[in-house]
């Protein structure tokens, strides 16, 4: 009997990880001794914060990232055919959204592995919640181009592909959160709505939606932040 493939959420900080990840989940993570991890250092740090005399250095870990070789896939899902349980971990939030693992999550199911997602904390879904903003028709773009032009075309885009009532969310890295949120108010237009959803599950979590015209107005200093943008035409 093969084992069984589960999707592990990670909270974003230690501070209160019992507030965004439920009593059951922990549970289940401290039963597992195999992980599939992005980072092996992280992993074994939030284990220990799940309960300090979790045995790391008898636990198995699979670094899977964007270099991983797909033909050492296989060797991940080794265990698994083996009769272990394993736990797929991102670094922060679930597992396979706007991180990696959906190609080994495939993999298991060609493999007729049994694949549960956990429940947890997700700040693509929580930003789009608590923005106001269409939650029954969005997209989620990832990452935007970094080279300026490309950029500028890209948010035109996007606001252009809003105006049927498609939010459209995208993040960026801490270090060019201030630089998105100047070329989205330089290119997008005063009318359409934009919300900053800045350290969800955070202390400092803030989160507002307010038309383009209006941030312009009180700029936020976003520099070392996560954050998640969502765009949407006004109706």
């Amino acid at each position: 009997m093969t084992g069984i493939l589960y999707l592990i959420p990670v909270p974003i900080g230690s501070e209160n990880f019992r507030k965004a990840i439920p009593d059951e989940v922990i549970n289940i993570t401290l039963s597992l001794r195999h992980f599939i991890v992005e980072k092996v250092r992280s992993a074994r740090r939030y284990l220990k914060l799940l309960d300090r005399d979790f045995p790391v250095d008898e636990s198995v870990f699979y670094t899977l990232n964007e270099n991983t070789p797909v033909k050492e896939l296989y060797d991940f899902l080794q265990p698994l055919l083996e009769g272990h349980n394993v736990g797929l971990m991102s670094e922060a939030g679930i597992p396979c959204i706007a991180d990696p693992g959906s190609m080994l999550v495939r993999m298991a199911h060609q493999k007729g592995i049994k694949v549960i997602p956990l429940p947890g904390p997700s700040s693509i879904y929580l930003a789009l919640a608590a923005s106001g903003l269409n939650g029954q028709k969005f997209t989620f773009n990832g990452y935007l181009p970094v080279k300026e032009d490309s950029l500028r075309k890209r948010l035109k885009e996007l606001e252009k592909r809003s105006e049927g009532g498609e939010a459209q969310i995208f993040m960026e890295t801490p270090y060019r959160a201030s630089r998105m949120l100047k070329y989205i108010l330089e290119t997008c237009n005063s009318a359409t709505y934009l919300c900053i959803a800045v350290d969800i599950t955070l202390p400092g979590e803030k989160i507002e939606t307010k038309r383009i015209y209006e941030w312009k107005k009180n700029i936020p200093d976003l520099n070392d932040h996560l954050v998640i943008f969502i765009l949407q035409s006004a109706e």
